[in-house]
């Protein structure tokens, strides 16, 4: 929890990055651990859609430790769903499905502490060794981000954006194509909503990220100006090397049968 020498997460996207995420949706503290041997920027445990629970959380946090700042994408923008995850020690929050500034804005108090927002003091780790300290830190650099994911929150999206509190804007570019109805079609209104939030958080001065579905799309994505990019997800890790492993036993033992 922030204990890591350089920059913190808040100060690399604030500097435009760009920063590499590793995604996590299988809910394994132990291919989070192998990962680390890859050096991501950042690990995303993602809690809306994969199968982390409140005690998983809590363990892969524990395994990356000092290495990688950790952001958890919340199950939801309600309070015990924030609180909950930087109670775990989670650098950030990714909070899914944002549509309006008042969303954005209860998301931001919910994760910072009073004076400077509403949320509730305990957590395991926060309180074990020095609370006052932790408090101090964590209001000083929990980074909070927010999904612009549907039609509505494009429309939205410059009020959103200068919502006071908020670090960075990541478009949830799966959701979004499914909001404009352009999904599996390659649309050209879904690169044109992307680069409508992309060119409003310039105009802010904000952090704009983006899901990537691999590495390619992800450095593509980059040289555009986009903080943060997702490099790998584990859920294609994991499938594609289990495929390249099976096809190329296929082609190389003797008497199996060749596959398409």
């Amino acid at each position: 929890m922030f204990e890591r020498n350089g920059p913190d997460l808040r100060t690399r996207l604030q500097q435009g990055g760009p920063v590499g995420a590793f995604w996590f949706s299988l809910g394994s503290p132990s291919l989070v651990e192998v990962s680390l041997e890859a050096q991501p920027d950042v690990v995303v445990l993602d809690a809306q859609h994969g199968l982390w629970d409140r005690l998983s959380i809590e363990h892969a946090i524990g395994i990356v430790g000092s290495r990688s700042p950790v952001l958890v994408r919340t199950t939801d923008h309600s309070h015990a769903s924030l609180s909950q995850a930087l109670d775990a020690g989670a650098e950030g929050v990714l909070v899914p499905l944002i549509e309006t500034a008042e969303q954005a804005a209860a998301a931001v108090a919910a994760s910072r502490f009073p004076p400077h927002g509403e949320r509730s003091g305990g957590g395991i780790r926060p309180l074990k060794h020095n609370f006052a300290a932790y408090y101090t830190v964590a209001n000083a650099r929990t980074v909070v981000g927010v999904m612009i994911e549907t039609e509505r929150g494009v429309r939205n999206a410059r009020a959103i954006i200068e919502t006071p509190g908020i670090d960075f804007v990541l478009i949830g570019t799966g959701d979004l194509a499914l909001s404009l109805g352009s999904f599996p079609q390659v649309d050209p209104r879904h690169e044109e909503a992307c680069r409508t939030v992309l060119e409003a958080c310039r105009s802010a001065g904000l952090p704009c990220a983006i899901f990537t579905p691999d590495a390619s799309a992800a450095a593509k994505r980059a040289k555009e100006g986009y903080a943060l990019v997702v490099v790998a997800n584990d859920i294609d890790a994991v499938s594609r090397s289990f495929q390249m492993a099976s096809d190329q036993f296929a082609s190389g033992a003797p008497g199996l049968p060749q596959r398409d």
